[in-house]
């Protein structure tokens, strides 16, 4: 358990004695592609890192739209915030594949937060890294163009959870192009008409299950 808890980027820095500490209170668990783990506005009571398979965060609006807020896959973590503040789910939660979860309970988790400072401290320096994300996806839906927005979603996808050959990137598709056009803030039509002209350069190939970007042929 020990060797999965470590690579959640809020335990990273901490001792092998702390990681013990949270192991002896950690669960694992499999769950099928498309299980949801939680809803929007629904009392947290769980805390999620990523062993294997990938986990989209979304929100939906009143007509049942989904805006894809991130992807998170092996060595990350998740669903925190309403742990923390006591308020109710800020986002829903739903596997994308079969996937296998390290599971800690609220109250375990304040406690840990109440007797380890490292772990408060990890915790403050990953929350702010999600703020410097999200203030960046507000500054790009206001201010960059559909096309930017698309290359850019893709190149994060890629450097986020790919593989890199020299200037290629390689990524298993566990996206549909709607997720994809959620998660750049884009209509479908626009979405396929700038994939359709990055696969005519050959920036992009796509196949049944992943893609490859050349970032050399994109520059």
């Amino acid at each position: 358990m020990i060797e999965y808890v470590k690579k959640a980027p809020l335990f990273a820095q901490l001792s092998e004695l702390q990681l013990n500490e949270i192991a002896k209170v950690c669960s694992k668990r499999s769950y099928k592609g498309g299980t949801i783990l939680f809803a929007e506005k629904e009392i947290g009571s769980v805390f999620y890192m990523v062993i294997s398979g990938s986990v989209k965060i979304f929100t939906t609006n009143t007509a049942n739209e989904e805006k894809i807020l991130s992807i998170c896959k092996s060595g990350e973590s998740f669903g925190e915030l309403s742990l923390i503040d006591g308020k109710p789910r800020s986002a829903s939660a739903q596997t994308l594949e079969d996937s296998v979860l390290i599971t800690l309970t609220a109250q375990n988790f304040m406690e840990l937060l109440r007797t380890h400072f490292d772990i408060s401290l990890g915790i403050m320096k990953e929350l702010s890294n999600r703020l410097r994300d999200t203030n960046q996806q507000v500054f790009d839906l206001t201010f960059v163009d559909a096309k930017t927005r698309i290359i850019k979603s893709l190149i994060t996808m890629a450097n986020k959870h790919g593989i890199r050959n020299g200037t290629t990137i390689n990524i298993k598709l566990v996206l549909n192009f709607d997720e994809i056009s959620q998660l750049a803030g884009v209509q479908k039509a626009t979405l396929m008409e700038v994939i359709r002209d990055l696969e005519e350069k050959r920036i992009l190939i796509i196949s049944p299950t992943e893609f490859q970007l050349d970032l050399a042929k994109l520059r």
